[in-house]
Parts: structure tokens; C-alpha cells; sequence
């Protein structure tokens, strides 16, 4: 055998190695990608071809009406509800033992009827916005575990009477749909729990997201060995803004020099309204309306990309008539409290005495459950 053949052969055994070096290296990726999202149940399967793939109001009816199947009588009479129904206020942030919630509790389901219930919240939300309310929930399983701002509290879990059940954790939150799901008529998911409070009204193509309430406690913890952060975003941005303001934009911009503990529009403050307070979007450079526009994404594009791309651009045609305001410090790492308020958006941002347990909100005052929206 001629040297150019053994090299040649040498060659091509050494690439072979290095391919199978490399796929072996793909798999591990794979599953460890696997492994770190194993607490985020699944997508429903949708074939490459199936139209239901581009038709997200399609694949949220299909989801609602699955999950409405899975249920018997009794559980279906809890989950669905008249579109009409004056019960659609009753959602908080409170712990359920607190404030009870409309719907069917994740804990009294299946496994198969929990995986659907899981789907229609998948369905109306973006890809991004279900995995904020996957950490929001696995962040409230660490509260049973005893971990991250007081655990289980003085009561060990329980309702502030005692004896009503446990307070935190994945089975603690609820599922109902407004009316029936419809690709053409208004009907509504809210889900929700303690930190979580999602409202989104399904009216034809459009997706409303108003009222929602997105909380964390603790707002950082460790998931299959990685932090997680549930409202970083939200937070990220909103200090980048402030530090990119000038003298004279801060003056206008810090309300206040310690942060405030109070959502001001937060759950059963429907109707009410709040004075615009801060610096203006018009005395803000482009670049700093292009920040401004981030602090807002963080909470409109929790729902149905689609939806969430046209109400970004809506929000974006009003930035200069859109306020920022700011109370406690402006280092970023300290508990501060920041709002947002735009002819049709208002978004609070507060937390509760430190940086680890935090409140937000986010409002239409125009078309709270999709008043505005569905209105012909």
C-alpha cells in the first residue's frame, strides 16, 4: 500500500471520528436541552402542514374545545362560563385560600386533562410568554419547598384562617374560559394563581391581553442547575432606560425617592384611572423611546405573537405621548418601583419591600377583557 493510500485512509478514518465525535456531542446537547426544560409541559403536536400552524385563533379553539372534552360534567360546569358572566374580575394575585378563582384547580385534574389545560394557555400566549408563566409557577412550587421569600410563612402553607389548604405550588392555580370558543365570536382564557393573573380575549384574529398581573417570588432561582429569572426582562430594560436619561429627563422622571410598594391598578381596580406622571415620550431621544418600546414589549409580548406584533406597533405610533416614571434608586440591582402610561397602555411595576417578590400589571384602559375590542 503507497503512502498517498494509507493517508488517504487515514484521512477519511479521522473524519469519520471527528463526525461521530460530533454527533455524539449534538445528542448530549440535545438532552441537556431536554433536561432543562423538563418543567415546561408541551406544545400541542402540529404537523409541518397543518393550516393550524398559521391560524392561531384555529389552534386555540381546537385546544379550548379539547380541554373542554377531557372534562366530566362537574368539572366542565367550573370551566366554562358565560361570556357575559360578571365573575371575570375575580382573578388576583393573592394566594388562592385568600381569593378564590374562577375555574377548574390544576391539582383536581389528570394528567392527560392537566396537559390540555396546559395546551390552551400555550395556545394564547407566545413562545416566550408560556415559558414566563411556567417560571412564575415553578417559582411558587419553591414557596412549598420553603425556599424564596418566607417559604411557607407563619401558618405553614396554609389560609390565612387556617385549615383551607395549602397556599403555593403548581396545583394551586385555575383554568376557565369565558363563553364559547369561537373563530369568530369574543371568548376568553384566564388562568391564574398566586403571582399570576392572565386575561386574554380571543376576538377573531386579535388576542387582548388586558388585565394581566405577572408577579414572581423569588424573582431568581435555580432550575435544573440554571437561574431563572422570571420578570428579568421586565427589570433589564427598565433600568437600561433610566440609566440612559440625562439630568433634566431623570428630574422628570423620579416621582418619588422610595419605591412604592402598591400596584395602583392591580387586581380589583377595574375602571379605576391614575394621573400620567414621569417624563414624556416626546422629551426622549429615538434611541430612548427604542428602550422605552422594550420596557413595554416585556409585558405585550407575553400573548400571541401576531397580536402582540400589531399592538407594538399601535403602542409605537404613541410613544411620544407615552410617560415613564420612576420611584426609590436608579442602581440597577435595587428595589425600585417603575410605571408606563400610554394612551392605551399602563404598566406597574412594584415590588414588595426587596428585590425578590415582585408585582406588575398591565392594562388597556380602553379595552380591559376586550371591551373596546369586540365592540362593532
Amino acid at each position: 500500500m503507497n503512502e498517498s493510500t494509507q493517508s488517504g485512509q487515514a484521512a477519511t478514518g479521522s473524519g469519520w471520528r471527528k463526525a461521530f465525535a460530533m454527533l455524539g456531542a449534538l445528542l448530549l446537547i440535545g438532552i441537556a436541552l431536554e433536561a432543562s426544560s423538563s418543567s415546561l409541559p408541551p406544545r400541542p403536536a402540529i404537523a409541518a402542514d397543518d393550516p393550524k400552524d398559521k391560524r392561531p385563533t384555529a389552534s386555540a379553539v381546537a385546544s379550548a374545545n379539547a380541554f373542554l372534552d377531557a372534562l366530566d360534567a362537574k368539572q366542565r360546569a367550573l370551566a366554562l362560563l358565560e361570556y357575559s358572566s360578571d365573575k371575570k374580575p375575580n382573578w388576583s394575585n393573592l394566594p388562592v385560600t385568600f381569593v378564590p378563582r374562577n375555574g377548574v384547580r390544576l391539582g383536581d385534574l389528570n394528567k392527560e386533562q392537566r396537559e390540555k389545560a396546559m395546551d390552551v394557555v400555550a395556545a394564547v400566549l407566545s413562545k416566550d410568554g408560556y415559558q414566563k408563566v411556567i417560571d412564575i409557577m415553578d417559582g411558587d412550587q419553591k414557596l412549598t419547598e420553603g425556599k424564596g421569600g418566607g417559604g411557607k410563612g407563619k401558618d405553614g402553607g396554609k389560609g390565612k384562617d387556617g385549615g383551607k389548604g395549602p397556599m403555593f405550588g403548581k396545583d394551586q392555580y385555575y383554568l376557565a374560559i369565558f363563553g364559547k370558543p369561537s373563530e369568530t365570536k369574543p371568548w376568553m382564557v384566564q388562568f391564574g394563581g398566586h403571582h399570576l393573573g392572565i386575561n386574554v380575549t380571543v376576538i377573531g384574529k386579535n388576542f387582548v391581553l388586558t388585565p394581566t398581573h405577572t408577579g414572581a417570588q423569588p424573582a431568581l432561582f435555580k432550575r435544573d442547575g440554571k437561574e431563572v429569572r422570571p420578570l428579568g426582562q421586565e427589570s433589564d430594560a427598565a433600568f437600561k432606560l433610566v440609566a440612559a436619561l440625562d439630568e433634566k429627563q431623570r428630574e422628570k422622571a423620579v416621582i418619588g425617592e422610595r419605591p412604592q410598594g402598591e400596584l395602583l391598578l392591580g387586581p380589583g381596580r377595574d375602571g379605576k384611572t391614575i394621573e400620567p406622571k414621569g417624563v414624556k415620550g416626546s422629551a426622549l431621544t429615538a434611541d430612548q423611546q427604542a428602550m422605552l418600546l422594550d420596557v413595554i414589549g416585556a409585558w405585550v409580548n407575553i400573548v400571541e405573537s401576531d397580536a402582540a406584533a400589531s399592538r407594538m406597533a399601535a403602542i409605537k405610533e404613541k410613544i411620544g405621548e407615552t410617560y415613564f416614571a420612576w420611584s426609590g434608586p436608579t442602581e440597577k440591582g435595587k428595589a425600585a418601583y417603575f410605571r408606563v402610561q400610554g394612551p392605551t397602555v399602563v404598566i406597574e411595576y412594584a415590588p414588595q419591600g426587596g428585590t425578590d417578590h415582585i408585582h406588575t400589571v398591565i392594562r388597556n384602559p380602553e379595552d380591559d377583557y376586550g371591551v373596546g375590542s369586540s365592540k362593532p
